[in-house]
C-alpha cells in the first residue's frame, strides 16, 4: 500500500502587512527588510482569529476543492506553534467544526517543522493500521507571539494555515522516505516560553514570552540541516537531486533558501518560493507553497518532490514523494 497526500487546502488572512507598514512600527526600511529577507509582507490575523480558526478555513478551502475528501477520515494531526490552548488541543477544536468530532486529534510542536513532522506522523499511523486516513493541519497565528517592538523578528512572520488528506494512493505514488531530527542545544537560538520562566541556555534576564531568537545562529543551522536531511531522504528513498522536480522548502528567509538550494545541487528554478507574500508562517508555509505551485500548474502529477523545513527546537524535517494528482 502507497500512502500519499489525496487533498490539499489553504487559508491566509484578508489583512497584508507591508514592509512600508512596519516602516512607521520599527526602526527599519522596506528595502532593508526585502534585501536581507525576501520578505515583502505577510498576512495578519483579526483579532478573533486563532490558529483553529484559520486552520478550520484552511480545512473548508480543501472540501470546496474535494467535496468527498473528509469522509473515512479518522484522526487529526495539527502541527502548530501557536495553539489556542495547552488543551483542548487545536486539532480537537479544528475537528469539531469541520464535521469530525469523536476522531482521534492531537498536536504537534516541533515550530517550523511542524507540517513535515505531521505528514511522516499520519504515515506511520496509517501504515501502522491505527487510522485510515488522516487530516494534517499546518496552522498559525503567530502574529499573535511576536514582539512588535523587535525588528529582528516581527518583520518575519506572518499567519495563514494549510490542510491535507493523508491516505492510500496507488503504488508508485505518495511518500517514499522521512527524515526526522531535532537538537535542545540550539533550543535557545529559537523558542517561544510556556510555563518556565526560561530553558536551559538562555539567561533569564534576555528570556521572553514573545519569540525570541538569535538569526546568526538559526541562519548557520537551517543551511546546514537542510541540506543534510534533504540528501539524506533522499538516499533513503534512493534517488539523486538531479531527479528532484521541485524542491519545497519551509519559506523562512530567501538567503537560506537559496544556500540549501546550492547546496542541493537543485536550481531556483525548481524550488518552490512564496515567501515574498507570506512571510514565514512556521507550520503553514510547506503546505502554503505546496498549493500556490498546484494551482499556477508547476507541479504535477507524476513529479518528483522533496520537503525539507527546519524550525525551533531546534527541529528539521525532510521527506521525499512522488506526487499523486489523481483522485485517491
Amino acid at each position: 500500500m502507497a500512502i500519499g497526500i489525496t487533498a490539499l487546502g489553504t487559508y491566509a488572512p484578508d489583512r497584508i502587512l507591508t514592509n512600508t507598514d512596519l516602516e512607521t512600527m520599527v526602526d527599519t526600511t522596506a528595502e532593508w527588510i526585502t534585501s536581507r529577507t525576501g520578505i515583502n509582507e505577510r498576512r495578519i490575523a483579526d483579532e478573533h482569529e486563532y490558529a483553529s480558526t484559520v486552520g478550520i478555513r484552511a480545512v473548508q478551502d480543501l472540501v470546496r476543492r474535494h467535496p468527498t475528501a473528509l469522509d473515512g477520515v479518522d484522526m487529526v494531526v495539527c502541527a502548530t506553534s501557536s495553539p489556542d490552548a495547552f488543551f483542548p488541543s487545536t486539532a480537537a477544536l479544528i475537528a469539531g467544526e469541520v464535521g469530525l468530532a469523536g476522531a482521534g486529534a492531537m498536536d504537534v510542536s516541533t515550530a517550523c517543522s511542524g507540517f513535515v513532522y505531521a505528514l511522516a506522523t499520519a504515515h506511520g499511523l496509517i501504515a501502522g493500521g491505527v487510522a485510515r486516513k488522516v487530516l494534517v493541519i499546518g496552522s498559525e497565528t503567530l502574529s499573535k507571539i511576536v514582539d512588535w517592538t523587535d525588528r529582528g523578528t516581527c518583520i518575519l512572520f506572518g499567519d495563514g494555515a494549510g490542510a491535507a488528506v493523508i491516505g492510500e494512493v496507488p503504488d508508485g505514488y505518495g511518500f517514499q522516505s522521512f527524515v526526522l531530527g531535532a537538537d535542545s542545544a540550539g533550543g535557545p537560538s529559537l523558542y517561544k516560553l510556556a510555563v518556565a520562566d526560561r530553558i536551559p541556555g538562555v539567561n533569564p534576564d534576555d528570556a521572553t514570552r514573545q519569540i525570541g531568537m538569535n538569526g546568526r545562529e538559526v541562519f548557520k543551522f537551517a543551511v546546514r540541516v537542510l541540506g543534510m536531511s534533504g540528501k539524506q531522504a533522499l538516499e533513503k528513498a534512493g534517488l539523486t537531486a538531479d531527479q528532484v522536480d521541485w524542491l519545497v522548502p519551509h519559506q523562512a528567509n530567501i538567503r537560506i533558501i537559496e544556500a540549501a538550494s546550492e547546496r542541493f545541487g537543485i536550481p531556483m528554478d525548481r524550488t518552490v518560493v512564496n515567501l515574498g507574500r507570506y512571510g514565514n508562517t512556521s507550520t503553514a508555509t510547506v503546505p502554503l507553497a505546496l498549493q500556490e505551485a498546484l494551482d499556477d500548474g508547476r507541479i504535477q502529477h507524476g513529479q518528483q518532490l522533496l520537503l525539507v523545513a527546519f524550525g525551533g527546537g531546534l527541529s528539521w524535517a525532510a521527506g521525499a514523494m512522488r506526487w499523486y494528482g489523481g483522485e485517491a
